[in-house]
């Protein structure tokens, strides 16, 4: 070998080595799979359609050893745009990295007309996993998930759906998303009578919706040998100092925020806002970064995904991993302030 040739792959080498130094990865519950604490969705379709923003985001992530980068077919400004910027990046930048990175990408949410644009019949989910490929160009996705259950479909079909695209190559691990604790409970079913590798479930979890733990999914996940994934984990930015003082009117409300902003509740979560960051200055950290370290506190969590649009705003996130740890008193408190 050309003696130039060994030094730079050497160089190349000691610098991977280097990204990961900082970066505890969490084994997503009995698999094989590691993630990042701290995982970066690419959801945010106003910013990340634009290339330059992502490319910069992404890959200040992937330096700082965050190697999971969250999609699904429908995030964009218009359904895929997401989709095809990281195409673009992984083309331009990531490529010669793909067996370092674990990307995932879901189909269930409304991605076009027809009767075959949302949902998880066979059919939908099959071609929209090979367009996302397309999209992406990739030749597989290390995570596919079913974005959400599909009332219509029986899960038979979901399942073996899903089971077939690992057996065909496309995805290597399956996970499913805001399926309730019976709804997973019938897949982790279906899914061990396929032996489907399914590894992980992404929900909306953070300190202001704790329904995935006090509902028993987060119990189910443990004790099923399952990852779980939170998505929203500061609440669509409710849990940020930014807010913790005042929630303006036209705060915007998300599907999974509506009932901490309406009428009486607004005050309430005000409240509690104020009382956490008071906390979180206890603790010599931001709202957000006692967020982030409450959530993966929990049982069965294994990384959060963060939707930052500005670098500055993802380097303060990850800076939530410098202080992990949380004394009785802390939790104690911290419970008795999100029950009041």
């Amino acid at each position: 070998m050309n003696q130039n040739v060994f030094r730079k792959d050497e160089e190349m080498f000691t610098a991977n080595e280097h990204r990961y130094d900082s970066i505890d990865y969490q084994r997503s519950g009995k698999s094989g799979v590691l993630l990042p604490p701290v995982s970066l969705g690419l959801w945010r379709g106003h910013a990340l359609s634009t290339h330059e923003k992502t490319r910069e985001l992404v890959l200040a992530a992937f330096d700082q050893g965050v190697i999971h980068f969250d999609l699904a077919n429908n995030y964009g400004l218009t359904p895929g745009d997401s989709e095809k910027v990281f195409g673009k990046i992984m083309t331009e930048d990531l490529a010669g990295y793909r067996d370092e990175l674990v990307i995932s990408t879901k189909a269930g949410f409304l991605m076009g007309p027809g009767p075959y644009g949302e949902w998880s019949s066979k059919k939908y989910i099959t071609s929209s996993l090979d367009n996302s490929l397309k999209r992406m160009n990739l030749d597989y996705v290390d995570i596919f998930y079913t974005h959400r259950p599909d009332p219509n479909t029986p899960f038979e079909e979901t399942a073996e759906a899903l089971d077939l695209i690992v057996k065909q190559g496309k995805a290597y691990y399956i996970g499913i998303s805001n399926y309730n604790t019976a709804e997973t409970k019938e897949m982790i079913r279906l899914f061990k009578e396929r032996r489907t590798p399914f590894i992980i479930h992404q929900m909306s979890y953070n300190m202001l919706n704790r329904e995935a733990r006090d509902t028993g999914l987060l119990s189910l996940l443990d004790e099923s040998g399952v990852g779980g994934i939170a998505y929203g984990p500061l609440a669509e930015g409710l849990l940020t100092d930014k807010f913790s003082c005042h929630i303006p009117d036209d705060f915007p409300i998300h599907r999974t925020n509506k009932q901490l902003l309406a009428g009486a509740a607004r005050v309430e979560t005000q409240n509690r806002l104020e009382q956490l960051r008071q906390v979180a200055e206890q603790r010599g950290q931001t709202l957000s970064q006692l967020a982030l370290a409450w959530l993966l506190a929990q049982k069965a969590i294994t990384s959060v995904v963060v939707g930052a649009t500005q670098l500055h705003h993802f380097e303060d996130n990850l800076k939530a991993l410098d202080n992990l740890m949380f004394s009785e008193e802390e939790m104690t408190g911290i419970e008795t302030i999100l029950k009041s």
